[in-house]
């Protein structure tokens, strides 16, 4: 009879995810089942999403880091995550969706961050069971006092992550066990063993969030729609963030809105060159025809040219050359 090893977070810390596999001595016939959060913050989440889909007897249950991939909200760990993905990000959210709220067998039951005392599982609210921020909203009215596991009186035990316990993991009564113990943090990654409950951990081989955060900064600053931002947007997104590549975007920006008085000129030349046919056809038609009205200046072209990508076009159109975006195809460390 196969045992049942739940692992704590595991944030695409792949390496830890095997050593800990070998300190358990996972069998073939034992359960794995992963409380969730298998992706994002670590250097390998392709890794670990393709050792859950390829070991028959295994489980993920739904993490709130798995939801925001599957309900496309995604902030920076789940950009870089997209793209170290790659190709195969979009079958891996498809996979994502398939993963159920809970894990419950004769041993344990699994949660990724919560549940609400004395309802059954299958009652559950999802957004309680994964820790979505309006999932943690709604655990505070329900239970405004303590933590849900310290009400939490049931004999069968329970595992869970989603919290960061330290080092350590969370161990009360010997039914409630917490066991994010920030492997992604350059801490611990955690497995609970069943029946016996026995807790094993391997320590993490680097604070690995801080270190791919700064690897991946850059990539992901360079899929960042920068061409449609508005001007005051795109001010705000520089600002936001800090590398040499956004002083090359920002004096990039600055050349843009500086060449207006160039593409009033050439508006104006143009509008008073083409014949009426022509001009009706171009491409910058309305604004020849302001121009050729005596009704373009600066103010009137900044109106219109709310975007980069609109000036790019607008100067496409008038023949005068614009550099663009600097450097935007590269999309990997």
């Amino acid at each position: 009879m196969g045992r049942t090893v739940v692992v704590g977070d595991i944030h695409g810390c792949f390496t830890e995810l095997l050593e800990l596999c070998d300190a358990v001595a996972l069998r073939p016939d034992d359960l794995l089942v992963s409380v969730g959060d298998v992706v994002d913050r670590g250097p390998s989440p392709a890794e670990v999403v393709g050792f859950f889909r390829a070991r028959p007897n295994s489980v993920v249950v739904m993490g709130n880091h798995e939801r925001k991939h599957v309900r496309g909200v995604l902030s920076y760990a789940q950009e870089i995550t997209r793209l170290q993905l790659g190709a195969g990000y979009a079958d891996a959210v498809a996979w994502m969706r398939t993963l159920p709220y809970f894990f419950e067998n004769e041993h344990v039951r699994v949660v990724h961050a919560a549940l609400v005392p004395g309802v059954p599982l299958d009652e559950q609210r999802e957004e309680i069971l994964c820790g979505s921020t309006g999932g943690e909203k709604a655990l505070a009215g329900i239970v405004p006092t303590g933590h849900w596991h310290e009400h939490y009186t049931d004999p069968q035990p329970v595992a869970f992550g989603h919290h960061v316990t330290g080092r350590e993991p969370l161990v009360r009564d010997g039914r409630v066990f917490g066991l994010d113990t920030g492997a992604c943090h350059g801490w611990n990654l955690t497995a609970l063993v069943l029946p016996d409950r026995t807790v094993h951990a391997v320590p993490a081989h680097a604070d690995h969030w801080s270190v791919t955060r700064r690897e991946w900064q850059l990539p992901v600053l360079r899929t960042r729609p920068w061409r449609d931002y508005t001007w005051p947007d795109l001010t705000a997104a520089l600002s936001r963030a800090e590398d040499p590549w956004l002083d090359e975007v920002g004096a990039w920006a600055a050349l843009l809105r500086s060449s207006l008085p160039a593409l009033v000129a050439a508006a104006q030349a143009l509008a008073h060159e083409l014949p009426d046919a022509a001009l009706r056809a171009h491409p910058a038609a309305p604004v020849l025809y302001q121009a050729r009205a005596g009704r373009l200046d600066e103010a009137a072209l900044a109106r219109r040219c709310v975007t980069p990508r609109r000036t790019l076009d607008l100067a496409a159109a008038l023949g005068v050359p614009l550099p663009d975006l600097p450097g935007a195809q590269s999309s990997t460390p």
